[in-house]
């Protein structure tokens, strides 16, 4: 028998406020043409002033708890991919796990920006299949907004703010493709394209937590070969073809990304979720996000394969697959 992490509940959360980008042309320099033009996004979600990071986790999570069946006490320990914490220190995580009462277990951050949610995924299942933990909640929580130069065209009118949560279990499986739960993952990471994507900030070198800084053809370029290199690896260690994949979920970061990732892998776009029109980039957030609102509205459904994927900055890239 094989021990597998299965999904048993997502749970997700949007800050109130809407942002078009209509009402972006009047802050900086664009229009509504070319911000879809160029990346397929239409409106994003912004946080208030005194919404944090933490607050929009505490949120997802719940949500995903209560969609599990579970009760905080239930879980053994939380995991909160996040670029964007409330403090430098405690993490966003010890903060949600005192809002739900979860168990004093295993409780961190994951510091992966973009590909952060399939980074801590992979803890999350390392844990699980270790017996480390038995039930875990894992959240994607970012507050985007608050790191953007709005004078900055190129990057202020891609990102938004939100939380998707979801609730692992220990579950025995026969260790084939056929079990539910994370199937396999796959990590990357490159150091020497750091300086492609970065925040001009941090502790200990301005003090400040500073704003995003991307040159944007230069990621977009490594991003579309990234993103093929690794869905294929994930589909070679399985042993499998494009054709046993159901769903992809991917990062939501720009739509010819995304429509790139699916051509390459011969999938309709009619199989991929895209939440990226209306929630913009949010980081580690968006594949818990777009997971979230495809198994709320009925599309994901038990026994789908899907296949995660994501890129950020570092540049960090990886993917997962998993029978839901």
């Amino acid at each position: 028998m094989t021990i597998r992490s299965v999904m048993l509940g997502t749970g997700s959360y949007l800050p109130e406020r809407v942002m078009t980008n209509k009402e972006l042309e009047s802050i900086v320099d664009t229009t509504d043409e070319w911000i879809v033009q160029r990346s397929g996004i239409r409106e994003r979600r912004v946080a208030a002033k005194d919404e944090t990071t933490a607050d929009m986790a505490i949120e997802a999570a719940r949500r995903a708890v209560e969609a599990s069946g579970l009760k905080g006490e239930d879980i053994d320990g939380v995991i909160v991919a996040t670029s964007t914490p409330d403090t430098t220190f405690p993490s966003v995580a010890v903060k949600v796990q005192a809002a739900l009462g979860v168990k004093q277990g295993p409780v961190f951050d994951v510091h992966a920006v973009c590909a952060g949610f399939v980074y801590a995924l992979t803890v999350a299942d390392s844990l699980i299949r270790t017996g480390a933990a038995k039930r875990l909640l894992l959240i994607g929580s970012e507050k985007m907004t608050s790191i953007l130069n709005w004078e900055d065209r190129g990057t202020c009118v891609l990102f938004g703010d939100g939380a998707g949560a979801v609730v692992l279990e220990a579950r025995e499986g026969q260790g084939t493709l056929d079990d539910s739960g994370v199937l396999s993952t796959h990590l990357h990471a490159d150091g020497n394209l750091k300086d492609i994507l970065y925040v001009d900030g941090g502790v200990s070198s301005t003090g400040t937590a500073g704003h995003i800084v991307m040159e944007g053809k230069e990621v977009f370029r490594h991003a579309v070969a990234l993103m093929a290199d690794v869905v294929n690896e994930t589909l070679t260690h399985n042993g499998i073809g494009s054709d046993k994949i159901d769903w992809l979920v991917p990062h939501q970061a720009n739509i010819r990304i995304i429509e790139s990732t699916a051509k390459k892998l011969g999938m309709s776009m009619d199989q991929v979720v895209v939440t990226v029109d209306h929630h913009g980039n949010t980081s580690a957030a968006s594949i818990p996000l777009a997971l979230d609102e495809a198994v709320r509205d009925g599309r994901i459904h038990r026994g789908n394969m899907l296949l995660l994927e994501a890129l950020g900055s570092g540049l960090t890239w990886g993917a997962a697959l998993v029978r839901y």
